[in-house]
């Protein structure tokens, strides 16, 4: 199935490399496609998947009126395709773990398309299941993008 793919930044504060999310997101969705968990998972039959950057306020507010945490986070995922970025936090992972905010927002949208694949990180097993095969996934991609001829 071919799905619409969008990536949208709606905020000001950080910068990242939207045509790269796009590119390592295209790779990445035929292997996330191949970890669906179950008949009920949407990701098979999105017609769209709408990635939206947001800043740190924009995210907590959110965060608040659906999950009752008014603290910002790095990725919200919604059954409808749509997956929020969380800029401020995804910036400041990025300075932790070391690459750069466009990676650590691919890697978040990454683990979006695994919550749509029937993946959960409810309990500590899952999240460390989840967490290396997002991280698999990831690195596949993100190679594939960058071992590209100009």
């Amino acid at each position: 199935m071919s799905q619409s793919l969008v990536v949208i930044n709606r905020q000001r504060k950080a910068a990242f490399d939207r045509p790269f999310i796009r590119a390592v997101v295209e790779k990445a969705l035929p292997a996330c496609r191949a970890e669906i968990r179950s008949s009920g998972a949407v990701l098979a039959g999105l017609e769209k998947i709408e990635i939206t950057i947001i800043g740190d306020a924009a995210i907590s507010k959110i965060h608040d009126e659906f999950f009752g945490s008014s603290e910002p986070t790095d990725v919200i995922t919604f059954p409808d395709g749509e997956i929020l970025i969380g800029a401020g936090v995804v910036s400041r992972n990025a300075v932790r773990f070391g690459h750069s905010a466009s990676e650590e927002a691919s890697l978040c949208v990454v683990h979006g398309l695994l919550h749509l694949a029937g993946w959960n990180d409810q309990t500590e097993s899952q999240a460390k299941e989840m967490s290396l095969k997002q991280e698999q996934i990831f690195k596949t991609a993100r190679r594939m993008v960058c071992s590209r001829k100009p």
